[in-house]
């Protein structure tokens, strides 16, 4: 379910974020962007691949260890194996037809 939530969103920098089993974006006008939809469905997959828990919490310690190699916030955020694989494949409408179990774990040994 895609859900715009202005107010929740209002003073981050973030344009989306999927936390199952809700899209959340900050603007109305996101729901016509559908890279952005196509880049949170990918999390959606992942997040049910991984149980919800397990995701978070990979997602979490990868940022952190991240973070601590680059010292930089973003550099850390655009290193996570989910959103290398994410914005890797946003722009491909069909690859969650395609996608195979697991599909970010490429983006780890890469």
């Amino acid at each position: 379910m895609i859900l715009v939530c202005q107010r929740l969103l209002k003073n981050t920098k973030i344009s989306g974020i999927t936390l199952f089993p809700f899209i959340l974006l900050k603007r109305p006008a996101d729901l016509h962007n559908k890279i952005l939809i196509n880049h949170e469905k990918i999390h959606m997959r992942q997040q049910v691949e991984l149980l919800l828990i397990f995701f978070y919490l990979w997602y979490v310690i990868e940022y952190y260890y991240w973070y601590f190699k680059l010292k930089d916030h973003f550099l850390a955020y655009k290193s996570i194996s989910f959103e290398r694989e994410a914005y890797a494949m946003e722009n491909d409408l069909n690859y969650l037809d395609s996608r195979k179990l697991w599909g970010f774990w490429k983006y780890i040994l890469d």
